[in-house]
């Protein structure tokens, strides 16, 4: 029997909670313009299952990739790394 691969892992912020047991994310990176050298921020907006309804907006949140649970749900909740202030 073959292990399954492993699956994607990554720390975000939240930066909506209104939807019941739904969070959205969002990811900060910098990637270097192929032209002019110069880093862009580029963000990324996931939409998690959070289970227990226990996040809040501005969490720093650990997302584990997962099977599609909604049209755009791909992603849950794993842990809440640091809570808002």
């Amino acid at each position: 029997m073959e292990e399954r691969g492993r699956r994607k892992e990554i720390v975000g912020k939240v930066i909506k909670n209104k939807m019941d047991k739904s969070i959205v994310v969002t990811i900060e990176r910098k990637v270097m313009h192929p032209k002019y050298g110069k880093f862009i921020k580029l963000t990324s907006k996931f939409v998690a299952h959070d289970e227990k309804n226990e996040c809040s907006v501005g969490d720093l949140v650990q997302l584990m990739e997962t099977r599609p649970l909604s049209k755009l749900k791909r992603w849950r909740l794993i842990r809440i790394v640091e809570k808002a202030k």
